[in-house]
């Protein structure tokens, strides 16, 4: 891959750093992650976005990464040395919409494709509608990795570039001929459950074990901790008791509640289904950096192909980085290897699968792929 790293966050920066990498004429797709202080705008930037004549995706995260820094501002731009196959999935939260359909008109059949890169908008409310088509159109022909895009103001407005311009509520899909290995790991752990989700639409979880979600949720986490809730500190805690949706022979889901209505449900990033079975969780600092270096060195094992020219993606969630502070360096350094370029996103949620299990949109989890271009 092609990088260019503005660390400046200005329009004019990062229209320059676009022009660069698309003076390579090896260049054939772009796949851009900017930060959401950059204050860009449809206004800002979509005569830029207009103006790009290959195919490109890209999106506005909390933080992004380039090597072995974390950037609060800027751009990292990647040029694909093979074309991409781009798609647009508009209405992300309309519960009309049956996306079996939808992709099944949009996922081109090709049999040489080996990698599909995913941007969401990641407070649109069908995620995993979304997320569970697309394994039931594709299966596992390919790998699978992206994340949800967005701001920490839990605010939804356009996060995602596409050659429709700067839009929300919406999906941009990728497929290419590029070799790649994924790893999922998140080094949660179980403090109570399991306990049954008795009501719930679509990301808002309203009863558990048929109480008010926040009254159940309240009482576990206060239990087990040394944390009490109060009017205005919900996220502080919440950040750090994530819920697990367990699955047979893998990695449990980790589903965060960030917000508390004021009926008691509670609002996650990410759909939980009715009548699922979800665990409480709790995390250290140990415990989630060594699955981070976990997934490094399983994408590294998956990745059999001889070829000199790799990356490694680091997709891992923001929550992640608000629970581990200052000690998120030391995530960082352990999925960084000098011999290979890394770029990533700090993400609202995060989607993949291990290449040989089913596709899931995660929160809380660290993904590491090792793309081959």
């Amino acid at each position: 891959m092609i990088i260019e790293v503005d660390k400046s966050g200005t329009v004019d920066a990062f229209k320059k750093t676009v022009d660069t990498v698309l003076e390579n004429d090896t260049v054939k797709g772009l796949l851009i992650f900017s930060c959401d202080a950059n204050g860009f705008t449809p206004k800002s930037i979509n005569r830029k976005l207009a103006e790009i004549s290959i195919p490109f995706l890209g999106g506005i995260f909390p933080e992004i990464i380039a090597g072995r820094e974390k950037l609060e501002k800027g751009t990292v731009v990647a040029g694909f040395s093979v074309e991409p196959n781009v798609q647009i999935i508009p209405d992300l939260s309309d519960t009309s919409v049956d996306y079996d359909v939808v992709l099944d008109e949009k996922i081109p059949k090709i049999d040489n494709i080996k990698t599909m890169f995913i941007l969401v908008d990641g407070f649109s409310k069908r995620i995993s509608a979304l997320v569970d088509s697309l394994f039931n159109i594709s299966g596992l022909e390919f790998n699978y990795i992206g994340g949800g895009t967005g701001s920490l103001s839990m605010e939804q407005k356009p996060c995602l570039f596409t050659s429709e311009g700067f839009i929300q509520d919406s999906a941009v899909l990728a497929t290419l001929d590029i070799e790649s290995s994924v790893a999922v790991t998140h080094g949660w752990e179980r403090i109570a459950g399991p306990f049954k989700i008795t009501e719930s639409d679509r990301n808002v979880v309203k009863t558990i074990d048929w109480k008010p979600a926040f009254q159940l949720y309240r009482d576990v986490v206060e239990k087990n901790s040394d944390k009490r809730f109060q009017d205005d500190n919900f996220f502080d805690i919440s950040k750090c008791h994530p819920f697990g949706i367990s699955k047979l022979g893998a990695e449990r889901i980790v589903r965060d509640p960030f917000m508390c209505a004021e009926d008691d449900s509670l609002i996650c990033v990410g759909e939980v289904l009715q009548d699922s079975f979800i665990d409480i969780l709790k995390g250290d600092v140990n415990s989630l950096v060594t699955a981070a270096g976990r997934a490094l060195r399983l994408a590294k094992e998956g990745f059999t192909v001889e070829t000199s020219n790799k990356t490694v993606l680091f997709i891992d969630c923001i929550s992640r980085v608000l629970f581990l502070e200052e000690n998120f360096e030391d995530e960082l350094m352990t999925v960084y290897d000098e011999s290979i370029p890394l770029i990533g996103a700090l993400t609202i949620g995060e989607i993949a699968n291990s290449g040989k299990d089913y596709l899931e949109f995660y929160n809380k989890t660290s993904v590491v792929g090792i793309l081959g271009d």
